[in-house]
């Protein structure tokens, strides 16, 4: 592996277990048993990683934001797909875990988030309309877009929740949590469905 990839490998497993400010440049050349003048050649500073790793965090997260404009997707897939992105969410999780001061100090990486962000409340909107041209939902369009912010919400900041509460980030509840906000939007068959996926998904069968 090229030493850049194993320094982003490095800092984000380091990040994601200690937390971004608690993890200086040294330690991460320590750990990989390199010179501080060696991590510097491939990037100066922390700032520097961090953008790295948001690229990185973009690359695998943006196709997920494409989803076939034409394909008729089942009960099934809308869960993939919120699974899909908690999960790339949970790999690059010290970004969201203090994200107002993490974008507050790199103001560069708040451009970029806000952009990735509101292509995912674009992605939820038009998935959201799927639905709806299908006649499963029964709630109208501001319903519909106040449920887009509520579900970026969950998305975002369940990470700082769960470090807050001091317990382990679980995908599974994340899901389990957003499918529970859709759920009273849905007409009664395709509701009743979305719970026995929900709770079905919640106990990981």
């Amino acid at each position: 592996m090229k030493t850049r990839e194993r320094i982003l490998d490095c800092t984000l497993l380091l990040f994601n277990e200690r937390g971004e400010p608690n993890v200086s440049t040294l330690e991460i050349a320590n750990e990989l048993e390199i010179s501080p003048g060696n991590l510097y050649y491939h990037f100066r500073g922390k700032e520097a990683l961090v953008l790295a790793l948001f690229e990185r965090f973009q690359q695998e997260a943006t196709p997920l934001l494409d989803p076939p404009a034409e394909a008729r997707l089942a009960a099934e897939d809308y869960w993939l797909f919120l699974h899909l992105i908690v999960e790339c969410l949970a790999r690059y999780r010290f970004l969201f875990q203090d994200l107002a001061t993490l974008a507050a100090r790199q103001p560069r990486l708040a451009r970029s988030l806000r952009h990735w962000l509101n292509g995912l409340k674009r992605t939820l909107a038009a998935l959201l309309a799927r639905l709806k041209a299908e006649r499963q939902l029964v709630s109208d369009t501001r319903a519909l877009g106040l449920l887009v912010e509520q579900i970026s919400l969950t998305l975002l900041f369940s990470a700082a929740y769960q470090r807050l509460l001091g317990s382990k980030a679980e995908s599974r509840l994340v899901v389990f949590q957003i499918m529970m906000l859709v759920a009273p939007h849905l007409k009664e068959e395709a509701r009743a469905l979305a719970e026995r996926l929900a709770l079905r998904y919640l106990d990981g069968d």
